[in-house]
C-alpha cells in the first residue's frame, strides 16, 4: 500500500499547516486544501512562517524548505483533489458534527484503496467510523504542536481498522520524522491529552475560581519544577479555541466544571480575539511574552 500524495484538510490551521509542512519536507506531494480562498492565504502565509521556524529551530537550509513548499498545492474543491489521495489526514475544528459532514462526503470520493485519518485531540475512531465507507482503512493521527520539535505520532486503531493500514501509517509516520506511538485500543484524549488535559484544566479552575492569576500558576509550576513548560504559556501554543472545544465536548456530557472553564475562555479570549500566539493575543502577548522576560521569575 504506497503513499505518495497525502491530503491534508485544514490546511490553514495551527496544526494542519504544521502537518502539510512536515509532510511536504519529507518529500511527499502534498494538497493542502481549507474551505476557502481567505483560508487558503492564511495556510499560504503560515507555509512560509514554518519554513522560517524550520530554518531557525531545525537546522534546516532553504533550498529544503523551498522544495517542500513546491511540493504543495493549495486547493478549495474538495470533489476535485479527494480522488487524487493516497492518504487523507482530517485537522479541521474539533466540532463533531463538521468532522462527520466532512468525512461521510469525502470518503464517497476518495479511492477505496486510500487510508483515511483524523488528527481529532479528543474525538475516538468510534465517534466517527459510521461516517467512512469501509471502515477497515480508517483510523486516528494525532500529532503535537511545533511537530519537527515534539515528533511524535499517536496512532490509534480501532476495531475495524486492518492490521495492514495500522503498519503503513506506522512506516509513513516514521518517513516523516514522527516517532509513531501504537495506540492499541480506543482511549479518549489518546496519551498526550489524557496527561496534559488534566493538568491545564487544574490550572484553568485555579483562575476560574478566584484562587490566583494565571501568571502566578505559570510561575508556580516553572520555579518549582524547573521547566519552561507551563499550563497557561501551553493553552496560548495549542489555542484557546481548541481548549474551548475540549472543554465543550465534556460540558455536554453533564461536567459542570468543564462549562465554567469553557465559559471563562469564550468571555474572556475568545469574544476578545485572544486567540493565543496565532494572532499575538492570548494570555501574555507576542512577540514578547512576558515569561521570556528575564525576570519574569524573580522576586
Amino acid at each position: 500500500m504506497g503513499i505518495n500524495t497525502v491530503l491534508v484538510a485544514g490546511a490553514g490551521g495551527v496544526l494542519g499547516s504544521q502537518i502539510a509542512f512536515q509532510i511536504a519536507y519529507y518529500g511527499y506531494k502534498v494538497i493542502a486544501y481549507d474551505i476557502n480562498n481567505e483560508a487558503i492565504l492564511m495556510a499560504k502565509d503560515r507555509m512560509n512562517q514554518l519554513g522560517r521556524e524550520f530554518i531557525s529551530e531545525n537546522n534546516a537550509k532553504q533550498e529544503n524548505v523551498s522544495a517542500a513548499i513546491a511540493n504543495m498545492e493549495f486547493e478549495i474543491d474538495l470533489m476535485e483533489v479527494v480522488p487524487n489521495a493516497d492518504l487523507i489526514i482530517e485537522a479541521i475544528p474539533e466540532v463533531l458534527s463538521i468532522k462527520q459532514e466532512f468525512f461521510e462526503s469525502i470518503s464517497k470520493l476518495a479511492k477505496k484503496e486510500a487510508i483515511i485519518a483524523s488528527n481529532s485531540s479528543s474525538f475516538i475512531p468510534s465517534y466517527l467510523i459510521d461516517k467512512v465507507e469501509y471502515p477497515e482503512r480508517y483510523l486516528h493521527m494525532h500529532f503535537a504542536n511545533k511537530i519537527w520539535l515534539h515528533n511524535i505520532c499517536e496512532i490509534m486503531k480501532h476495531d475495524l481498522t486492518s492490521d495492514n493500514v495500522f503498519k503503513t501509517i506506522i512506516e509513513f509516520s516514521k518517513s516523516i520524522n514522527m516517532v509513531p506511538i501504537p495506540i492499541n485500543k480506543e482511549q479518549p484524549g489518546y496519551i498526550l491529552n489524557s496527561l496534559l488535559m488534566p493538568f491545564i484544566k487544574s490550572a484553568l479552575l485555579l483562575v476560574v475560581n478566584g484562587v490566583t492569576d494565571p501568571y502566578s500558576v505559570d510561575k508556580t509550576w516553572m520555579i518549582s519544577t524547573h521547566t519552561d513548560f507551563a499550563p497557561f504559556k501551553t493553552i496560548d501554543i495549542v489555542g484557546p479555541q481548541t481548549v474551548y472545544n475540549i472543554e465543550m465536548n465534556q460540558a455536554n456530557k453533564g461536567d459542570a466544571e468543564a462549562q465554567k472553564i469553557a465559559d471563562y475562555i469564550k468571555r474572556e479570549m475568545i469574544d476578545q480575539g485572544k486567540m493565543g500566539r496565532t494572532n499575538g493575543k492570548g494570555f501574555y502577548n507576542y512577540p514578547n511574552p512576558a515569561y521570556e522576560s528575564s525576570d519574569f521569575l524573580k522576586i
